[in-house]
């Protein structure tokens, strides 16, 4: 058996809430839960408060509900009740249609979508996304990139119109949708649902375009170039608006989201607007200290090595790291003293390093130390 469902829970409302307030707690959460919206749509949530505001709307319903619970309209109640559910389908409707249907009117949700009565009314196209693949260079210094990609784009053929001698849809009578019955042990179940014939519409053609179907829109590749800003970083994404697929009947572009990926460089790691290299040094040039050339994404510089330089020292160099053309700001290069120990030695150096050996150096009291805690 089926479980009871909660349609006052459902809404947000009390048992005792009055018609207004089903209905305006049910457009609350239609515009949010809504497909067509980007942000919060959930098409399994929008099912759910539709079909909880098709029982509540309805005065007879209701009482039906409050009597013998969900049941009484799954078939899993007592019995069927006086033709079972026969409210509107809404899955396949846009949220202005929707809002249409319930509060009459246009209500400008901005998702797009259909008109309720058919018509052939612009609907935005849809968004695209592309990965890009870019050299660390690139990303730093910025660059020009061309892709290709599969968009929809208005027919040329008609126009964008679909076809020619335009007239009302002669399978539903110009208002976009078909109502089918159907007898069942529990009654006359009814639903609605977008005309096969005009796909919702309500015109059909003459002479429809035979390049596009009647759809006003065919699917072709085309090269999309792009420059790409100094600084992106590896997971960026950037929007081009009205780059995307083309709308239904004239109707406003999508947009073309392009995710960045950068490879990885052989002596630069960057985190943000800050770059990290590492400064190899010979055993004398960290003991005496040193002039050392310093690689940065800036050009070379010369910076003064201290003496007496330890392995893993840092040394920050402002103003040297990524030129981030978003914020405006340039970030660091860090460099980091990578002391290289030798592994061939000639007999003059093996002398010179024990000569060095048997002098007192700063390090035997950090020896000392060390022994005192492992002997």
């Amino acid at each position: 058996m089926a479980s009871n469902k909660d349609y006052y829970e459902t809404l947000g409302v009390d048992k005792s809430a009055s018609t207004a307030d089903i209905k305006s707690a049910f457009r609350k959460l239609a515009k949010k839960y809504h497909p067509d919206n980007k942000e919060t749509g959930d098409e399994a949530k929008f099912k759910e408060i539709s079909e909880a505001y098709q029982v509540l709307s309805d005065e007879q319903k209701r009482k039906t509900y409050d009597q013998f619970g969900s049941g009484a309209f799954d078939g899993s109640g007592a019995g069927g009740f006086g033709g079972g559910f026969q409210g509107f389908d809404f899955s396949d409707m846009g949220l202005d249609e929707i809002l249409s249907q319930v509060f009459g009117g246009g209500f400008g949700s901005g998702f797009g979508g259909r008109s309720s009565r058919g018509g052939r009314r612009q609907t935005r196209g849809s968004d695209m996304e592309v990965n890009i693949i870019l050299d660390f260079e690139d990303a730093v210094y910025g660059t020009e990139k061309s892709f290709d990609i599969n968009i929809i784009d208005a027919c040329d053929t008609c126009n964008g119109h679909g076809g020619t001698g335009e007239k009302i849809c002669s399978t539903c009578g110009g208002s976009g949708r078909v109502v089918e019955q159907r007898q069942s042990l529990f009654g006359i179940f009814q639903s609605e649902s977008p005309c096969p014939n005009c796909s919702g519409t309500g015109r059909e053609f003459t002479n429809k375009c035979t390049n596009c179907g009647g759809d006003g829109v065919v699917k072709h590749k085309r090269t999309i170039k792009l420059r790409v800003p100094r600084g992106v970083e590896d997971g960026d994404t950037m929007r081009m608006p009205g780059k995307g697929n083309a709308g239904l009947f004239d109707g406003p572009r999508g947009d073309i989201y392009i995710n960045f990926r950068v490879k990885e460089h052989e002596i630069y790691q960057r985190d943000g607007r800050d770059v990290y290299v590492k400064i190899p040094l010979t055993i004398t040039e960290a003991i005496l200290g040193c002039k050392k050339e310093i690689p940065t994404i800036q050009g070379t510089i010369i910076a003064d090595i201290p003496s007496g330089t330890q392995n893993g020292d840092k040394f920050k160099f402002r103003g040297k790291g990524v030129d981030d053309e978003k914020t405006g700001r340039k970030g660091d290069t860090i460099g980091i003293a990578s002391i290289i120990i030798p592994t061939k030695l000639d007999r003059k150096q093996k002398e010179l390093l024990k000569e060095l050996d048997s002098t007192k150096l700063d390090s035997d009291n950090v020896f000392k130390v060390y022994n005192k805690y492992t002997n």
